[in-house]
């Protein structure tokens, strides 16, 4: 069986990070690695020196990647312009933008690929349903889609309970660690790269659901003697106006050093996950937003740091709680601190649960999940 030409269209992708730029990333990889001709629209570039040489063909589009009323418009020509080519392949849409580009030319049959594919996170869920519009749109878009993937279980729950016409069609397509990725070494129980005092890392964009500031307010509520043995560096980058603002007048109350780090590469963040002791990203409710899976978990547990999170969303998936961290419920702030606590008073226990995240992280592959999706040739 030969492989099929396939068009993934994106708005998330390099030099933009984050969790769905890397998912879109590794499956355009892992599909181009299993024979399919693959041809990738993105977003403009800001700097096109910083390209990296990629194992298929990638097509800058002159458009910022958002989701106003004249992005989705520049895309939507692009679709109408290159149906002919669109109508022969498997086209991909893994993420909401371009599918908000395509709802509205869905309705004209020359202008709608016969062989569509769609991928959910889980935010996008909410935000499409609660719209009038975009919720008969988007139900109509699921229809003619051939197949859907999400990366849990607990966005294929979501999708199918908002739009029942999922049903039938839904795939889970996991995530992995970036090809990338380098293993480190195990880890002794305590790295000793503060001085004496235990790394709290955070990384995640400066957003209100990353829960950064529940993070801190937590570690503030320490005894005395505990936030006299911790540090706190919190990686990420600027995302909610104000909310940095925020974050960093917290801060500045505290008795014990937290360092705020925006715009870190792939090797200083390596750095930072080897340096640190207990990994941190507890993530809350904020409206629509949901945190569907959080691909950075699998990066700290690959690294052997246990893991403090809150039990929400597709988080119970990438987190094994008593076994590659602890999970709390969120709004249980003596709960969360407590959990702290517990990591910081344990060197065993981190250790143990560090251990166990490492073997964990690597159980899935981008090119299982590839192949499952795209329905490629199975490797010789």
């Amino acid at each position: 069986m030969s492989a099929p030409a396939l068009h993934i269209i994106t708005h998330e992708f390099y030099p933009r990070r984050g969790g769905i730029a890397t998912f879109t990333e590794e499956m355009a990889t892992a599909a181009a690695g299993a024979g399919a001709a693959v041809e990738v629209w993105a977003q403009a570039a800001p700097d096109r020196a910083l390209e990296k040489p990629w194992p298929f063909r990638l097509r800058r589009l002159s458009l910022k990647g958002t989701h106003d009323f004249w992005c989705l418009w520049q895309l939507g020509r692009e679709l109408v312009r290159n149906r002919r080519d669109l109508r022969q392949t498997v086209v991909w849409l893994p993420e909401p933008g371009p599918m908000l580009s395509l709802m509205y030319l869905q309705f004209f049959k020359a202008f709608r690929p016969p062989r569509l594919i769609l991928t959910f996170h889980g935010s996008e869920i909410l935000r499409f349903h609660r719209n009038p519009l975009t919720r008969r749109l988007t139900r109509r878009l699921i229809r003619h889609a051939v197949r859907i993937s999400t990366l849990t279980g607990y966005t294929r729950d979501l999708l199918c309970t908002h739009f029942p016409e999922a049903s039938g069609k839904v795939m889970l397509s996991p995530g992995a660690l970036r090809a990338d990725f380098h293993l480190s070494p195990a880890r002794s129980a305590t790295p000793a790269s503060n001085g004496d005092r235990l790394i709290v890392l955070t990384v995640g964009r400066w957003h209100p659901r990353k829960g950064q500031l529940e993070t801190l307010q937590a570690l503030l509520a320490l005894p005395p003697e505990l936030r006299a043995r911790i540090a706190c560096r919190l990686i990420g980058g600027h995302g909610k106006p104000g909310y940095e603002t925020r974050l960093r007048a917290l801060a500045a109350t505290a008795d014990f050093p937290v360092n705020f780090e925006a715009n870190v590469d792939d090797a200083a963040l390596a750095t930072a996950y080897d340096q640190a002791d207990i990994f941190a990203m507890t993530s809350v409710p904020c409206g629509p937003s949901v945190e569907g899976f959080g691909l950075v978990y699998l990066e700290a547990s690959a690294h052997g740091l246990p893991v403090v999170a809150h039990d929400i969303g597709g988080v119970g998936e990438a987190v094994l709680d008593g076994k590659t961290g602890l999970l709390v419920k969120p709004g249980d702030a003596a709960g969360l601190t407590a959990a702290f606590a517990r990591l910081i008073t344990d060197p065993a226990l981190r250790r143990q649960l560090g251990e166990t995240g490492r073997e964990w992280a690597r159980r899935n592959c981008w090119q299982a999940s590839a192949r499952s999706l795209f329905d490629l040739p199975a490797a010789p």
